[in-house]
């Protein structure tokens, strides 16, 4: 049985960030992202190990149809995500939470 899921303070503020902005784009389209990482955190909880390592223990999710990456860990069966990062962001920028 999955412990679930968490978000990291600085993932959960970049997930907002995020969909306030698609929300001044498109009204609902915020909506429509969150949801999109919704069921993607899901998919992970399912399937933790599914996504390929990118440094350390930390992993890396594309997100269909939006120019965003989910960054996380598993811990003690956990899904801990560390960054819903824009794939356009300079590198870097993550570094101190991988």
């Amino acid at each position: 049985m999955s412990a679930g899921y968490l978000f990291e303070p600085a993932a959960q503020r970049e997930l907002e960030e995020a969909a306030d902005f698609y929300d001044l784009e498109s009204p609902g389209l915020g909506l429509r992202f969150a949801d999109a990482v919704q069921q993607a955190i899901e998919a992970l909880v399912e399937f933790p190990e599914s996504c390929p390592v990118l440094l350390g223990q930390t992993r890396k999710l594309v997100l269909p149809r939006y120019p965003y990456s989910i960054l996380y860990r598993v811990d003690e069966g956990r899904v801990v995500v560390s960054a819903v990062a824009h794939q356009s962001r300079r590198p870097g920028y993550l570094s101190d939470r991988l």
